[in-house]
């Protein structure tokens, strides 16, 4: 799964390698772990604004949610089960590109996991990356500020990640550089499930 990030890159390498602009460049603070259970505000790009770099929710609330409570069941989405999923299958046309230079996942050292041993990944290829996202456009009421939330798209573990992640098998959906546009236009998530995947490359933190 995907439920601790990193993004401390500088606005400047950011958007030179996404060819996007921060729409709001204040907003941005650099963080070396970013916790998805605190529900925070990150840099993405939206099908509907390549050139643009904005802020969205993590953890995707549907329209039809009555709270917030959803989104931490929202953080991360299957991939071979968005579709079908009620809380995601009306937003996976409405595809993101969610920007990180990291991500952190720990290995079971013991059956139960009472040991662990963490592990910072990291492109092997890009400095700044794209996880696969899904976003969802939701208001409480009508008089209230809309919020624009996402889940990232996880898929079957690599055999580095299926090392790494040893209890679930799991990973994030880090695109390669050269299919952000194809992500973007709608192409199948099929084409995106494992065994596509970019390089990857681990280290104990």
């Amino acid at each position: 799964m995907c439920y601790r990030t990193k993004l401390n890159a500088k606005i400047s390498e950011i958007e030179k390698t996404f060819e996007a602009t921060f729409v709001t460049p204040e907003d941005y603070v650099p963080h070396k772990e970013i916790n998805a259970f605190d529900f925070p505000q990150t840099p993405v790009i939206s099908d509907f604004s390549r050139d643009e770099i904005l802020f969205y929710n993590w953890g995707l609330i549907p329209f039809w949610a009555k709270n917030k409570d959803i989104q931490k069941s929202t953080l991360n989405a299957k991939i071979e089960t968005v579709t079908e999923k009620p809380a995601f299958r009306d937003s996976v046309e409405n595809r993101c590109l969610v920007i990180a230079n990291g991500y952190y996942e720990w290995q079971w050292l013991d059956e139960k996991g009472k040991n662990k041993q963490k592990f910072l990944i990291t492109s092997a290829e890009d400095e700044v990356f794209a996880f696969a996202g899904i976003y969802s456009r939701w208001k409480p009421s009508a008089n209230d500020q809309e919020i624009v939330s996402y889940s990232i798209l996880t898929t079957e573990a690599n055999e580095l990640m299926g090392s790494i992640h040893n209890n679930k098998k799991r990973m994030p959906v880090m695109l390669r550089q050269q299919d952000h546009s194809a992500w973007l236009q709608g192409k199948p998530m099929a084409a995106f499930a494992f065994p596509y995947e970019a390089r990857l490359q681990a280290q104990k933190v």
